[in-house]
């Protein structure tokens, strides 16, 4: 069995398509099925990302592409000119591989293999949507897709409704609740502190750190800080975070660019996560029953980030602050109102805990290999 897995660029579409592969593997290995064969085609990550690849058996071929932009940009003419070089490339992929089904996490990386998976005529085309406002791609390979799963059920109404499911977004088993013993220790953590976790997405959030940074003598005093803060930003937020750990409070900061299987330990000991609101961050702190403070990009594209942030926040499960209005008064107050206040704190867990679906990849992995005659 040969299956080809597609998406965009950040670590937003390589968890959830990890996540599918592996519960498609472990379904398949339930049925007597121990070969499959999986192929990423995409855009090319960095080389942590690289490495997950590979500890998870998955071969890469990487293609160039370009986004699709609605709007005036000099990088249109650039990308205008990658997208049909991307094509050729996902077309010799394909052909050299040919795989049975082919799912796509969307994203404007996904579009030469999801386009020439099409010409090729594919049995089976899986594309799922994360946010709330349909990226461009996935609008345009929705019309060639085998069936269409989506995280949000206002998304459900924006696809042909015979194809769509709302499934949620895939995320790995062991991504929450993990020995807090082991958890604490990977992190270097000896006290009995409430864990702030702050992370701005694979890219990082200078806003964010910033506004960590400011507060950050004052957070100190009482919380354990796990700071995701972009491999772009991190010898930045180091240089400026060092002078204030000049005594031991720095024992209670802990810096790192991001993280990637560890993830499962930061998730495991927070109390309260500060960040952007990606689909995927959202749903991974919903299913870690975990209460945020959402922060979204304001130029995240067809303004995707605050339509999740504010979707999400009608559950109960997160706070919303404008990216304008963030202050570092604004968010001391927020991470006070949350963690100094258990009932708030444990309302806004169950409420995020009633949001997510825990099940998401094995209902797309049941729903391929359903498709491909497995089960």
């Amino acid at each position: 069995m040969r299956i080809v897995l597609t998406g965009g660029g950040t670590g937003g579409h390589i968890f959830p398509l990890v996540a599918v592969a592996r519960q498609i593997r472990k379904i398949a290995k339930e049925r007597g099925i121990e070969t499959i064969e999986f192929l990423y085609i995409g855009p090319a990550f960095d080389s942590k990302s690289e490495e997950i690849f590979k500890h998870e058996e998955i071969q890469t071929k990487y293609v160039l592409t370009g986004k699709l932009r609605r709007y005036y940009s000099s990088l249109n003419i650039v990308d205008m000119i990658k997208i049909p070089i991307g094509i050729l490339q996902a077309a010799w992929a394909l052909f050299k591989f040919m795989p049975e089904v082919i799912f796509s996490k969307g994203g404007y990386g996904s579009f030469p293999a999801m386009f020439v998976s099409w010409i090729y005529q594919i049995p089976v085309r899986v594309v799922h949507e994360s946010d709330v406002v349909p990226g461009i791609a996935n609008k345009i390979t929705s019309h060639f897709a085998t069936r269409i799963g989506v995280a949000f059920k206002e998304t459900a109404l924006r696809f042909p409704l015979k194809k769509v499911a709302v499934v949620g977004i895939p995320t790995r088993e062991d991504l929450c609740n993990q020995d807090k013993a082991t958890a604490s220790k990977f992190f270097n953590i000896s006290s009995n502190r409430q864990v702030l976790l702050v992370m701005g997405g694979s890219q990082g959030a200078e806003t964010i750190n910033n506004a960590i940074l400011a507060l950050l003598p004052t957070l100190l005093l009482k919380y354990e800080i796990i700071h995701l803060c972009g491999e772009k930003n991190y010898e930045s937020v180091k240089q400026n975070s060092d002078p204030i750990l000049v005594d031991q409070s720095g024992d209670h900061y802990h810096l790192y660019p991001f993280l990637t299987e560890e993830m499962k330990f930061a998730y495991t000991l927070a109390d309260i996560i500060v960040s952007r609101s990606g689909a995927s961050t959202i749903f991974e702190s919903a299913a870690c029953q975990k209460p945020s403070i959402l922060i979204p990009l304001k130029s995240s594209a067809q303004d995707h980030q605050r339509q999740n942030a504010y979707v999400y926040a009608k559950s109960g499960g997160a706070i919303v602050i404008e990216e304008d209005n963030l202050t570092p008064q604004i968010l001391l107050k927020r991470i006070s109102d949350v963690l100094d206040n258990e009932e708030t704190r444990n309302k806004m867990s169950t409420n995020a805990a009633a949001f997510t679906k825990r099940n998401s990849a094995e209902l797309m992995a049941r729903e391929i290999l359903t498709l491909l005659g497995v089960l």
